[in-house]
């Protein structure tokens, strides 16, 4: 009876199997890592930006509640740069009032900047309005 991995001369026969070759299997690894650490690069991003965005949406409410109470103030806000503390969803900021002056005395220019309260030089949020004398 003869084997049946051996040839008719006694040698191991090469058979020529169905499966991938060990350099095709690498290359589908290589492939599939780099789209794998690009997915989780992405993934990252994502959750940056989702972080940036609750920080930012915080940050708005700290500067509209900055600028109403100016508003409601009876006082005419007088030109200066005054700094105040806001907390928000367990979040410390800093609100920078800076408060200046227009061609129309009956009007002042307000800017707001919004930054954490551990990163100062950070701006998280700027905006500007005009408020009126009462």
């Amino acid at each position: 009876m003869k084997d049946r991995g051996m040839d008719t001369r006694g040698r191991w026969a090469r058979r020529r199997s169905a499966g991938f070759t060990l350099v095709e299997v690498l290359a589908a690894l290589a492939v599939m890592a780099v789209a794998l650490a690009a997915g989780s690069q992405a993934s990252a991003a994502l959750t940056r930006l989702a972080e940036r965005q609750t920080l930012q949406w915080l940050a708005q409410r700290c500067a509209e509640n900055a600028l109403v109470a100016v508003r409601l103030d009876p006082v005419y806000p007088a030109p200066g740069i005054r700094t105040e503390a806001c907390a928000q969803g367990g979040q410390r900021f800093t609100v920078v009032l800076d408060t200046g002056t227009t061609p129309n005395p009956s009007f002042r220019r307000l800017q707001v900047r919004v930054a954490l309260a551990d990163r100062p030089d950070e701006t998280l949020l700027r905006t500007t309005t005009i408020v009126g004398r009462h």
